[in-house]
């Protein structure tokens, strides 16, 4: 019986049961190396800089810019809070979380063949988070419109009884599992609601089906939680051309780790209602591992100015997921209420698939005023129509690469930061502005931010504070069919970010 409550799906089912999406798409496909805190606080305008290990996640040929071998770690308060509308009523949610978000180690070779115009080679590896998937937001109102029953018939229609319906002696466990293995996620959904009374069959084919929620108002309450991260080890190496002139390599191992959580509550009182209330609990676990390479140069076109260039690839990823559901609600059988929780038990287990993603173009300037200080710019370019989830031959995956290519487009970024030296105090400061990789930007937005910061240098050891501030305006979907309203969601990224660096 215990094996029976746990029962894997995979085996017969193909990549698309699950149903992924363009959100999944976007969500794996964004980099925000959080880095260490000179990084942080010139709001990461560092890809003509180089002397910096995360600098080196922008270019590559940034470590040949080293003097002496270098170490450095770094430590990271993060906080996001979200003020979320939805149908007019207002919730602010935050969440907080303090990180180890940085650690790499820089050795400088020096050439000592005077004649040689390679003047020294470095070698480096690194680990960096890229991205934080740490999120909590809850949308709550009075939906005029749409049920959560509306998702359960149109998952239902179509669909004949016999297969979202639990057979003679057969348990909840056993008819959801069996349902997954043999006709996917979608099945399920139906059986979900079939099973509750949340639908029923409304001819004699049994294949249309309708709410038992009646029309009206709908008290919604919807909370999305998500934990996890992006991360990266990065190995490393660089030259230097008569110290005029740089060039990198970076391979680079990539990880993906996100859990995400979804509950709904809703009430109605409707007269007509025979289901007055329901909950509906979602999970999700995706892990997943990539590669990925960069190039980059810079050149020394004075003393002062700089030029960089670099190009990230695609990272190809292999990706897993697992997901497992619940239901429960309350029907009204005259005067009796009949309360009804529907929770399998079953973990389901869903065949890997690949997700490529698009790769980036960096151009860089800097100028440096001696030991006074420094002004950089970085431009880059990422086209997010280029994703691909694969097998492309997969009809499903085919017909989402098509939907990505027509609602995604080319994103540019602008960063520009700067810094000024007095005695041993840095003083920093830097602007970030990141475009939409939606056409439709509502429903994704802008981002913008600053950062400043602080270093002081004690020799052979540099200790560094930075703090920085971004925002965006996200209008999410609750599900993909059926309740696709949206809630607005204003989120604010705030960072604080300690370094510890040395020579060794």
């Amino acid at each position: 019986m215990k094996k029976l409550l746990m029962v894997c799906i995979g085996l017969l089912t193909t990549s698309h049961m699950l149903a992924q999406d363009i959100t999944d798409a976007v969500r794996y496909s964004i980099d925000d190396i959080q880095g260490t805190a000179r990084f942080k606080a010139l709001s990461g305008a560092f890809g003509a800089l180089g002397g910096d290990m995360s600098a080196v996640n922008i270019n590559p040929a940034g470590s040949a810019i080293f003097n002496n071998s270098h170490v450095s770690f770094s430590l990271g308060s993060f906080n996001n809070s979200n003020d979320v509308n939805y149908f007019g009523e207002t919730n602010r949610n935050s969440n907080s979380n303090i990180n180890f978000n940085q650690l790499g180690a820089i050795f400088v070779f020096e050439n000592y063949n005077q004649n040689s115009p390679w003047k020294k080679f470095t070698l480096g590896v690194a680990y960096d988070r890229t991205n934080v998937f740490n999120d909590r937001w809850l949308a709550s109102g009075i939906n005029p419109n749409t049920s959560i029953g509306s998702y359960f018939v149109d998952n239902a229609n179509g669909l004949p009884l016999d297969d979202i319906s639990a057979l003679p002696g057969e348990t909840i466990s056993q008819a959801y599992s069996e349902i997954g293995s043999v006709f996917g996620f979608r099945n399920q959904q139906a059986f979900l609601g079939f099973e509750s009374f949340v639908i029923d069959p409304n001819n004699d084919e049994n294949n249309t089906y309708s709410s038992n929620i009646a029309g009206g108002n709908y008290a919604q309450q919807y909370a999305y939680t998500t934990r996890g991260q992006n991360s990266k080890l990065g190995f490393n190496i660089a030259t230097s051309y008569k110290d005029k002139f740089y060039f990198g390599l970076n391979l680079n191992s990539h990880s993906i780790n996100f859990e995400e959580n979804t509950f709904l509550r809703e009430n109605n009182a409707n007269e007509a209602s025979s289901i007055r209330r329901v909950d509906f609990d979602n999970n999700l676990l995706t892990t997943g591992s990539g590669f990925s390479f960069q190039l980059g140069g810079i050149a020394k076109l004075s003393n002062e100015l700089r030029l960089g260039i670099s190009y990230n690839s695609p990272t190809w990823y292999r990706i897993s997921e697992e997901t497992s559901q619940g239901i429960s609600t309350v029907l009204l059988d005259g005067e009796d209420r009949i309360n009804t929780t529907l929770n399998p038990n079953v973990t389901n287990i869903y065949e890997e698939y690949r997700l490529q993603t698009p790769g980036k173009f960096t151009g860089s300037l800097a100028y440096v005023f001696g030991k006074q200080g420094l002004i950089s710019f970085d431009y880059a370019l990422k086209d997010y129509s280029n994703i691909r989830f694969r097998p492309t031959s997969d009809v499903f995956f085919s017909e989402l690469n098509t939907d990505i290519t027509e609602a995604l487009t080319s994103a540019a970024s602008y960063r520009l930061g700067g810094e000024y030296r007095y005695n041993r105090l840095y003083f920093r400061g830097g602007y970030r502005f990141e475009e939409s990789p939606y056409k439709d930007d509502s429903i994704f937005g802008n981002l913008t931010g600053y950062s400043l910061g602080l270093g002081y240098t004690f020799g052979n050891l540099n200790l560094d504070l930075a703090f920085s501030q971004t925002q965006r305006d996200r209008n999410p979907q609750l599900y993909d069919i059926g309740l696709t309203d949206s809630a607005l969601v204003q989120t604010k990224f705030t960072d604080i970010v300690l370094s510890l660096g040395f020579k060794i």
